[in-house]
């Protein structure tokens, strides 16, 4: 009996180590009253796939790149189970003019089982911070010209309706005539939105999972699960600019749109949304010195959709309003990356890491998607301290 006892704490000792100590495993969690820091700076190459979107943009097949990511995470741990943290991405592209926040999460851990055959499972919730920065972009908007048969119609049809209504000053149907051309014309209107940050301006909450097994001092297996969920609101500036092609005899959409007081932006209500992430991890211990993982990550990002334009317009502009909700209420713009990594971690002291990463994205991208690449890979470095 007493051999026995020996013998499971002995294995106690030599699997807490390889999983309790470097924080390149995917099963780390700080011990009590122990803070961590883990800095992420990363260079990453996009190649620009043929969505509708990037053809309307012009940028389809465009490469992009050196495109910045840095990312910084935070924890501290309140016991050996239980741990706070947080996280806070910036990614800055030059090529699409498109800079920010782009990922930013507040929460718990708490280890559930932690059982002497290296049996690991933990839960988690975040706080999601897209709420943090509004959505930014610019709608660019082409109306469709309208040929003079489907002007004659309108203009019949409006001037039956003005005698019909006891108007019969030609000044005024002029006026009306030409109103309903213009509103016709725009309520066929279709663009894509330029994007100036990655916010999407939206709070929300992570829920998930992580389970996994210590096998000996050097090799750690792991899984997760999670999912998203965020709250629709208008927290969004979106400039709605008009192009120059003629839609109306000379004049064109910008200047019709100038012409009808259309606000130089308006904010937009969209809707809640669900997606979901889950992965698994390999993890070897080389040495006291060195180590290594490989990763598979599988994110769904689901389609963007507005609910209603909260900003006010006149009533000329009432049917664009509609019609522009309707075309946005659902974007279409929804992607799904498959994401592979690799990583090599050299220990420094007790207190200082080192890790080399690189990742490489497959993804799946929807018709007006903006997200989808021939090519996406990202390598950096990765700076571990705890104390």
């Amino acid at each position: 009996m007493k051999k026995s006892i020996k013998a499971a704490i002995a294995a106690s000792v030599l699997v807490s180590p390889a999983f309790a100590a470097n924080m390149e495993n995917p099963l780390y969690m700080p011990g009590a009253r122990e803070f961590y820091s883990k800095l992420s700076n990363g260079l990453m190459l996009k190649v620009a796939d043929d969505s509708d979107a990037h053809k309307d943009k012009g940028h389809d097949g465009k490469v992009e790149f050196p495109i910045i990511r840095i990312q910084e995470e935070l924890g501290f741990g309140i016991t050996n189970r239980w741990a706070v943290h947080g996280s806070v991405q910036y990614t800055h592209d030059n090529d699409i003019g498109r800079t920010g926040l782009s990922a930013g999460r507040l929460g718990t851990t708490y280890r559930v089982l932690k059982l002497q055959n290296g049996l690991i499972w933990d839960v988690y919730g975040d706080l999601h911070l897209g709420g943090l920065g509004e959505m930014r972009g610019q709608y660019n908007i082409s109306g469709m010209a309208l040929s003079g048969a489907q002007q004659l119609a309108i203009q019949g049809e409006v001037t039956k309706q003005m005698i019909a209504a006891g108007i019969t000053d030609p000044a005024k149907i002029g006026e009306a005539v030409q109103k309903a051309v213009v509103g016709t014309s725009l309520k066929n209107a279709h663009g894509v939105i330029d994007y100036d940050n990655y916010s999407n301006g939206m709070w929300g909450f992570h829920v998930g999972t992580k389970f996994g097994r210590v096998w000996n001092e050097k090799l750690t297996t792991s899984a997760f699960v999670e999912v998203l969920r965020t709250f629709g609101d208008d927290n969004s500036r979106i400039r709605i600019v008009g192009d120059n092609t003629p839609i109306l005899g000379t004049n064109s959409t910008a200047t019709l749109l100038a012409a009808m007081y259309a606000p130089s932006e308006v904010t937009t209500e969209f809707k809640s949304t669900t997606e979901i992430s889950a992965g698994a991890n390999v993890f070897y211990q080389w040495s006291d010195r060195w180590s290594t993982g490989a990763w598979f990550r599988y994110n769904n990002h689901a389609d963007q959709g507005i609910k209603k334009i909260t900003t006010n317009v006149t009533p000329d502009l009432e049917p664009v309003k509609a019609a522009l909700e309707q075309k946005l209420a659902d974007m279409n713009d929804g992607f799904d990356e498959y994401i592979v990594g690799l990583s090599v971690a050299h220990q420094f002291t007790e207190h200082a890491q080192v890790a080399l990463y690189g990742e490489y994205t497959f993804d799946t991208a929807h018709a007006r998607s903006q997200n989808g690449t021939d090519v996406k890979a990202e390598a950096g470095v990765r700076v571990n301290f705890k104390f």
